[in-house]
């Protein structure tokens, strides 16, 4: 009966050690590889006349790299609060995929919703003001957008609305318009939602029923 119980308690461990280990895999594996650009059709691609940062660039297509760029690093998945506001150590969520994005642009995406939050603060959560973490709040963020950026439509139909560097918030996560698209001409989605993502880039707005924004910023 011991001899049992051992071997029992040796496939038990050896289970949980191989469950960690996948789960350590997925977490810190996330692969930056883009898809590729399926649609054969044309669409007339949304130029900014803006260049908030003077590096050449406008700002819708900056925006974009940048949040690519950020992603280029692989941030690994993880909700920590942090004293300086921007993550520093790897880690990331969904938030500052938006929040590098707009600062590779030039936009300071912390202090511009801090100025919100103070300018309008009952447009905002019932809660203290935090610099720090109020940028990184998917709550935040849409009430940031809808007084800041321009609001878009969310017919994916309508697909010459749908350009890359826009922005797109759902009930509780957030996302950036990417530059391809599937067959059908609907863009991919670049964003980062939970530990298990393999791709930062993924096809799935059309399976999303959580929309509640589109949005395009223009300084």
């Amino acid at each position: 009966m011991k001899r049992i119980y051992r071997v029992l308690l040796f496939m038990i461990l050896a289970a949980l050690c191989i469950t960690a280990a996948g789960f350590r895999f997925f977490y810190q594996n996330t692969s930056d590889k883009r898809k590729p650009d399926r649609y054969d059709g044309e669409v007339e691609v949304y130029i900014s006349d803006h260049d908030e940062d003077g590096d050449g660039i406008d700002d819708q297509s900056d925006i974009l790299q940048s949040a690519l760029e950020y992603l280029h690093t692989r941030p690994k998945y993880k909700s920590v609060y942090y004293s300086g506001g921007w993550p520093d150590d790897g880690y990331g969520v969904c938030t500052d995929v938006i929040a590098w994005g707009l600062l590779g642009a030039g936009y300071d995406l912390r202090q511009l919703v801090d100025e919100d939050r103070h300018a309008n603060p009952e447009n905002y959560a019932d809660e203290i003001p935090d610099a720090n973490i109020d940028f990184r709040r998917v709550r935040n963020l849409l009430v940031f957008f809808e007084n800041n950026a321009e609001k878009l439509t969310d017919d994916l139909s309508q697909i010459n609305e749908w350009q890359g560097g826009d922005i797109v918030i759902f009930r509780n996560h957030i996302g950036m318009v990417s530059d391809r698209r599937n067959a059908k001409g609907i863009p991919y989605l670049i964003h980062h939602a939970n530990p298990f993502q393999r791709y930062y880039e993924e096809d799935v707005l059309e399976s999303r029923t959580d929309m509640v924004g589109h949005y395009r910023f223009k300084g």
